[in-house]
């Protein structure tokens, strides 16, 4: 009876030059410092608020989006964030001025107020 060879083991392959190539282009991504996003100046532009805004924000004018913050730091402070959904957020009087709605959420927020911005 003929006995089989078995077959040799190959040599281990060395790494495709692809990969190589490849991790040297992510250390590269790596070591590169990053930029600071520059702010969009028309974020910045100070806008007068309406009357009605106004009394919840203040008079004085102040960029979109610290109109923004003023308005969620009053809806925080008056637990007026729905329970259930936390988009959605309950209108107490003044609100109800401003939105003209007994819920909106805060999507929709934002567009109103932007309607109320000069």
């Amino acid at each position: 009876m003929a006995t089989k060879k078995k077959p040799a083991k190959k040599a281990a392959k060395k790494p495709a030059r692809k990969a190589v190539k490849k991790v040297a282009k992510k250390a590269a991504k790596k070591a590169a410092p990053k930029k600071k996003r520059a702010p969009n100046p028309a974020f910045m532009k100070a806008m007068t608020p309406s009357a009605v805004l106004g009394s919840i924000v203040g008079n004085s004018p102040m960029p979109r989006t610290e109109v923004v913050k003023k308005m969620w730091a009053y809806i925080k402070k008056n637990k007026l964030q729905d329970a259930v959904n936390r988009r959605m957020i309950n209108a107490d009087e003044k609100l109800r001025a401003l939105f003209n709605k007994a819920q909106v959420s805060m999507f929709e927020m934002t567009k109103i107020i932007n309607k109320h911005l000069k």
